[in-house]
C-alpha cells in the first residue's frame, strides 16, 4: 500500500482489545484499509479474517513499526488502555515515524495530557465521555447527547406536540433558545437537513446543535417551550 493510498483510506490501529478492536472492525466495515497491530498472538489470530492486515508486534519498537510499513500511513489509532507506558511510547514512535493524525485512548486526564505532549492530535477518554453522555440522558429529556471538544454539543430532542404544523422560522428557536436545528428526522425516514421553511410534524425528532450549556439547559427544562 503506497503513501498516497494509505493517506486516503488506510488507518493503523494499535492495541486490538475491546476499544481498538471495535474501532478496527468498524473502519473495515466502512471500507477503509486497516492495519491492525497487537502484541497478543491470540488476538491477532482471532482478527486475521476480519481486518485487511493484522500483525503481531511490539508497538513501542519504532524499528519494528517501520518494518511492517507503519510509516506509510498518515492516520493511526492507539487503543492501548491500562499500560500507560506502552501507550505513551507507541504514540511517540508513531510521531517519530511521521504519522500525522494520531488518535489515542486515555484512561485519565493526566494520561491524556501526556499523550498530547508526545504527539497525539486527538485523545479519547471513552469511560469519561460515555459517563457524561449517560448522565445527560438519564437526568434530562434529550434522546442523545454528544459534546465536542470546543464547548459545542449536538443532541436529539422531541419537540412538544404544539409545534406540529409550524415552520422553524415561525418557532424562532435559535433566537429564543440559542441553539440551531440542523436536521429533522420524521418517523420511518432518514434525517433531512433543516431550513427555515421546514414544517415540524407530529412525531418528528429534531437534531440540534449549539453551545454545550444551552443544549444542556434544553435537556434540564424538558425540551422546548413556547414563549
Amino acid at each position: 500500500m503506497g503513501k498516497k493510498d494509505a493517506s486516503a483510506r488506510g488507518v493503523v490501529v494499535i492495541g486490538l482489545g475491546r476499544f481498538g478492536g471495535q474501532v478496527a472492525e468498524s473502519l473495515t466495515e466502512l471500507g477503509h484499509e486497516v492495519l491492525g497491530i497487537d502484541e497478543n498472538a491470540e488476538i491477532v489470530q482471532k482478527l486475521a479474517d476480519t481486518l485487511t492486515h493484522v500483525v503481531e508486534a511490539d508497538s513501542t519498537d519504532e524499528e519494528a513499526l517501520r518494518q511492517i510499513g507503519v510509516a506509510e500511513f498518515n492516520r493511526a489509532v492507539v487503543g492501548i488502555g491500562t499500560d500507560i507506558e506502552a501507550s505513551v511510547l507507541t504514540v511517540l514512535a508513531l510521531t517519530e515515524l511521521g504519522v500525522e493524525e494520531i488518535w489515542a485512548k486515555a484512561i485519565s486526564v493526566k494520561h491524556a495530557r501526556i499523550l498530547e505532549r508526545v504527539g497525539a492530535r486527538h485523545v479519547v477518554l471513552p469511560e469519561a465521555d460515555m459517563g457524561a453522555r449517560v448522565a445527560h440522558l438519564v437526568t434530562g429529556k434529550l434522546l442523545d447527547f454528544i459534546e465536542l471538544d470546543d464547548g459545542y454539543a449536538i443532541a436529539k430532542v422531541c419537540p412538544p406536540d404544539e409545534f406540529a404544523g409550524s415552520t422553524l422560522a415561525q418557532l424562532g428557536l435559535r433566537s429564543r433558545h440559542g441553539i440551531t436545528v440542523v436536521a429533522v428526522k420524521r418517523p420511518g425516514t432518514e434525517a433531512e437537513t433543516a431550513v427555515p421553511e421546514t414544517v415540524i410534524g407530529s412525531g418528528d425528532m429534531l437534531i440540534v446543535s449549539g453551545p454545550t450549556e444551552k443544549v444542556e439547559r434544553l435537556g434540564e427544562q424538558g425540551g422546548f417551550a413556547r414563549s
